[in-house]
């Protein structure tokens, strides 16, 4: 690593000072999806789907809601007390389940039942993401129908090419451009603060929204029918978990001082803004957000609200990047190419199969569903059932690690529950509308990792029936020893213990053995970043055999020469790069009847399994090192 490069636990150590450079590289990056909702939260709240007009207690009532969700849902919930639920410093759904899981006994059922929590939350998370920067993009380019009605048939191909160009430069990396975030969206959050503040003035009414009684009044008024309408309101919280998930590329400290002081301020005026406008002119309800914006600052206020949704875009890909590492490292995704797109900044990656996915499934729904109202009738559901899940595991976490504060934490966690269980109701209503598709591609997103998870557990549960025992083995082939060629051997066995099947093809085949033989295990913790003290561990069992473990996180990017190299050499052992080999196994999984899993999911297994990346190039072992042999595992 260079000197100028830093890794996220860098930068969260720098993120303890809170600087302003800090600060406004977290409002670039953190906060796009929820400071993009003010271009179509108030527009679908006053949509057809609701039936709502916009009368004078109507208006303050939803924004009495949008005030009060903001503060319940983002500010208290997940800025305040989630963000102090960290593991190791990185935040997000995977990290609080491992979390979590730590609090239990290791192997119970109550461990594997949190883990399936976990799980399903982010299948459902990252189903809700895919619609996030096509609502977002096309809130924006909508904008082309207020000052130019005309250009209404132009919107979807715009939002289109728009989209396609951001997939497109995802191989290219993320670091020249990512300097222009933060001051872009800065820019952004004042446009929308001065807006709000110049359309508030005309009504200054609505600032009774801050009293919580015109949200009650709302609900009383409009009966149950009144609960419906929080499936518009959710839309102003959507991306709170993102404040959470980003918190270890910043740290909490610079995100917390950006949302109470400048983002959180911002977007209370806008929507304000928005409500007084629709108090002085109700027919501003085709759109609020553009409407209010006077007629000479259209054009500019379009093309910086397209760059904020672009933003927002990039930092929904570059978050499914991140997860997708996180799913891989943990053993729920099969291994994918993974390629570095900066020298300087370690978590700078692109995953062509995750872009490519995303990108087919964005683009199809800016396709099918044509405009932001239709698709905000899709948009919330799964994002609902997310932040309740963050609310039962935080629950968990309260009550086994915080002892001081678990008593006022706990309380506050049923509050939440309350809350998370209305926006789900409210979100449910809208299944047959669209919200079927992040629900659907959520379990199919769930399956698939279950399924590759149970299926490895099978893999290796027979790899191990039909194995030999490494300590009865090297006695007896040391009886007779083949001849030794120089140089090092190094074969990566994933069962500790067992006779890796690359070693016995190599002295069936080639009927030769290396000077020095390491049996090498990668082990994946259940931390961001693995301890130096904790990265190597070797056990020499003599005849110049050595047992070696080498242990990453679950937000690193393995890389086994380098750390043989690092960690072997202060171990006393020197590696040769040009004197060692890899051998490798690669196993062709059969699917059979043998009750592990229903056959379609043992299919689904073996096409995953044939799929994958192979380890060797997950873990970056050179190509012109390895000898990779195969063998026929079924399960």
């Amino acid at each position: 690593m260079s000197k100028t490069a830093h890794t996220p636990r860098d930068r969260r150590a720098a993120g303890g000072k809170a600087s302003a450079g800090l600060v406004v590289a977290a409002i670039g990056v953190v906060f796009g999806d929820i400071g993009t909702s003010p271009l179509y939260t108030v527009k679908q709240a006053f949509g057809p789907h609701y039936g709502l007009s916009p009368t004078h207690d109507t208006v303050i009532g939803l924004l009495s809601l949008v005030f009060w969700a903001l503060m319940l849902v983002v500010t208290i919930k997940y800025v305040t007390i989630i963000m102090r639920a960290d593991n190791e410093g990185e935040g997000g759904i995977m990290a609080l389940m491992t979390l979590a899981q730590r609090t239990l006994k290791p192997g119970s059922r109550s461990t594997y039942l949190v883990g399936i929590l976990g799980i399903f939350g982010a299948s459902l998370f990252f189903g809700d993401g895919v619609i996030t920067p096509a609502i977002s993009v096309l809130s924006a380019v909508e904008g082309l129908e207020v000052v130019a009605p005309s250009l209404h048939h132009w919107v979807v191909p715009i939002v289109v090419v728009v989209l396609t160009g951001v997939f497109v430069a995802q191989r290219y990396g993320t670091e020249k451009v990512g300097k222009v975030f933060g001051p872009v969206m800065v820019l952004w959050f004042l446009v929308l603060a001065v807006l709000g503040a110049i359309n508030l003035t005309h009504e200054p009414e609505v600032l009774k929204a801050i009293n919580p009684w015109w949200a009650i009044h709302f609900f009383a008024t409009h009966h149950f029918h009144g609960i419906f309408i929080l499936g518009a309101v959710v839309l102003a919280v959507t991306g709170g978990e993102a404040l959470y998930t980003d918190m270890g590329h910043f740290g909490a400290r610079p995100i917390r001082r950006g949302w109470y002081f400048f983002v959180l301020p911002a977007l209370m005026l806008n929507y304000l803004g928005q409500g007084a406008l629709l108090l002085e002119d109700p027919a501003a309800i085709r759109n609020p957000f553009y409407f209010g914006v006077p007629e000479w600052a259209r054009w500019p206020v379009i093309a910086l609200a397209t760059a904020a949704t672009v933003i927002a875009s990039q930092a929904v890909i570059t978050g499914a990047f991140s997860i997708s590492r996180q799913a891989m490292q943990l053993g729920y995704i099969p291994r994918m190419a993974i390629k570095h797109t900066s020298q300087e900044t370690i978590g700078q990656i692109y995953i062509p199969g995750i872009n490519w996915m995303l990108m087919v499934l964005v683009l199809g729904l800016v396709l099918s569903f044509g405009s932001s109202t239709a698709l905000a009738t899709a948009y919330g559901i799964s994002v609902s059932a997310t932040m309740l899940i963050d609310t039962l595991l935080l629950a968990l976490v309260a009550r086994a690690l915080w002892p001081k504060a678990r008593n006022w934490v706990l309380p506050l966690c049923l509050v939440f529950l309350v809350a998370d269980l209305g926006f789900l109701v409210a979100n449910g209503a809208k299944i047959l509308d669209g919200g079927w598709f992040p629900v659907v591609l959520g379990i199919v997103l769930f399956t698939l990792l279950r399924t590759w998870r149970r299926g490895r557990e099978l893999l290796y549960q027979e790899i191990r029936k039909e194995g030999i025992q490494l300590d009865s083995f090297l006695p007896g082939l040391m009886l007779a020893p083949p001849v030794r060629v120089p140089g090092t051997a190094v074969f990566l066995i994933a069962q500790q213990g067992m006779v890796p099947q690359a070693l016995l093809h190599n002295l069936k085949h080639n009927k030769v053995l290396h000077e020095r033989n390491v049996f090498l295990t990668v082990e994946t913790l259940d931390v961001p970043y693995a301890p130096a003290d904790q990265r190597l561990r070797m056990e020499p069992i003599g005849d110049d055999f050595h047992r070696v473990t080498v242990r990453f996180g679950f937000m690193e990017t393995p890389d086994v020469p380098l750390a043989l190299m690092r960690s072997c050499d202060a171990n006393g052992m020197y590696f040769d790069p040009m004197d060692t080999t890899y051998f490798a196994s690669r196993e062709n999984v059969v699917a059979r009847r043998r009750g592990g899993m229903p056959m379609w999911r043992d299919k689904l297994f073996a096409v995953m399994h044939r799929n994958a990346a192979p380890a060797t190039g997950f873990f970056r072992i050179p190509g012109n090192r390895l000898v990779e042999l195969g063998a026929q595992v079924e399960i």
